[in-house]
């Protein structure tokens, strides 16, 4: 029989499952902990709502490797004043799954509904199904967020995320809808919703990262030298994304900087822990492996307004007035902003900009190839961002537009006037722009 000091374990385990059910590891694991604090594992065991655990004896065995962590981190005495479990309202949950049908799965990490719904036929839901739910306060559950979401389509699944050491909800979540259309709605309605007084929600539709940032790549390789250096230890890139320097393309290929694209996110995965050896040097080089930071992509119905032009690269002696002149050649053009490499320009009417875009994508300006696609407007969440960014102090740009060199795959993307049209780097990498040469301070390349 199992003992913590003296005090028998059989009785306080039973209610929840059998005794001779609880596995080695786990009974071990009890067995290291002092009196007091086997006690209070298994108290708060026995006390929790354990619905939907699949191996409570396995859970049980996670609460102790956690409390564990928690005495080391902010030691005995706070450790044993705080819940090990947390979750939604026992009732509510009842309610809502025998009205739905879904299953409901609990781990340390992750409260999962759902996935897939009951009855369902077909491959799961795609891209741009998911949003992600910022914010939530560590007090909200399923029970709360369910409710709230189904508001605006049928739910496949609901992941919040639960920190192991705390107990409590790490603030976020996932909802994947089973149709686009309703995460994209969810994504306009509860943006900014207040779900506790005071406490408001961060709410987008989530894209599944298939994209790396590598830094320290000599200039001189071109887009064809780094697919086959990096292909070897990489398998699944489908594209290199480099951005040359239109002055002098011959000698500066690259910024020293590339992107490469997979074609889902397991691959990319599994390249960046490849890429990542220390042992792997290309080119005698220390590359910096990072994933590329993803900006949201505007709806179809905002893009079909657009009456805007994204143009890269731009020589520095190609300047606006040359710019207008060419595109004019189109249409009314009302103006031109030259950022860099890279222009706007502005149409008076869309069917003249998607003219232009047409006639001129891949085509030479000034001796050089460009790119030629429909700037993509600022989310109403993003120039609210600015707006504080304004307001606390912070440097920031007025314009609404940024560009895109043909979407995910053709390209990156940036935000702002001053920012340029590219793809987010890591923001660690930010502030040390000297290894490869960024403009220190920013969150977009150069």
């Amino acid at each position: 029989m199992l003992k913590i000091q003296g005090v028998c374990m059989k009785p306080l385990c039973y209610r929840v499952l059998k005794y001779e059910d609880l596995e080695e590891r786990t009974l071990e694991l009890i067995k290291s902990l002092r009196e007091e604090h086997g006690l209070f594992v298994v108290q708060q065991f026995r006390e929790a709502n354990l619905m939907g655990i699949q191996n409570v004896s396995a859970y049980l065995g996670s609460l102790v490797k956690n409390f564990k962590e928690r005495l080391r981190q902010i030691g005995p005495q706070e450790a044993t004043t705080r819940p090990l479990v947390t979750g939604p309202n026992l009732e509510n949950m009842k309610k809502i799954l025998e009205q739905s049908g879904y299953s409901l799965e609990v781990t340390i990490g992750q409260r999962k509904y759902g996935g897939p719904p009951p009855n369902w036929e077909g491959a799961a839901p795609g891209a741009g199904c998911e949003v992600y739910i910022g914010k939530i306060p560590k007090d909200v559950f399923e029970d709360e967020l369910i409710p709230l979401f189904e508001q605006c389509g049928r739910i496949w699944d609901l992941r919040l995320m639960m920190d192991p050491v705390t107990g409590n909800n790490k603030g976020y979540a996932f909802v994947t809808y089973c149709e686009r259309g309703h995460a994209a709605e969810a994504a306009k309605k509860f943006e900014g919703h207040e779900i506790k007084p005071g406490k408001r929600l961060r709410v987008n539709v989530s894209v599944a990262n298939t994209r790396l940032f590598v830094g320290n790549i000599p200039k001189s390789k071109g887009k064809e030298e780094i697919m086959e250096e990096l292909c070897k230890p990489a398998e699944g890139i489908s594209d290199v994304i480099v951005y040359a320097n239109p002055d002098d393309p011959a000698k500066k290929k690259n910024r020293g900087f590339c992107f490469l694209e997979f074609s889902d996110h397991k691959s990319a995965s599994q390249a960046k822990r490849k890429l990542s050896n220390s042992r792997l040097r290309p080119w005698n080089a220390e590359l910096v492996i990072e994933w590329a930071e993803p900006q949201e992509e505007p709806d179809e119905e905002t893009m079909n307004k657009v009456k805007v032009l994204y143009v890269r690269p731009v020589k520095d002696s190609f300047t606006e007035e040359k710019i207008k002149e060419e595109f004019q050649k189109f249409g009314e053009v009302e103006r031109v902003k030259k950022v860099k490499d890279y222009a706007f320009v502005h149409f008076t009417e869309r069917e003249n900009a998607m003219k232009a875009m047409t006639a001129l994508k891949g085509n030479e300006l000034d001796g050089v190839t460009v790119e030629v696609s429909l700037a993509k407007p600022q989310s109403e969440k993003k120039r609210k961002d600015q707006t504080r960014q304004r307001r606390g102090g912070g440097r920031s740009s007025s314009n609404k537009f940024y560009g895109s060199s043909a979407g995910r795959k053709g390209g990156a993307m940036g935000y702002g006037r001053d920012a340029p049209p590219l793809m987010s780097m890591p923001s660690r990498w930010a502030s040390n722009s000297r290894r490869v040469g960024f403009t220190s301070g920013k969150r977009q390349l150069p």
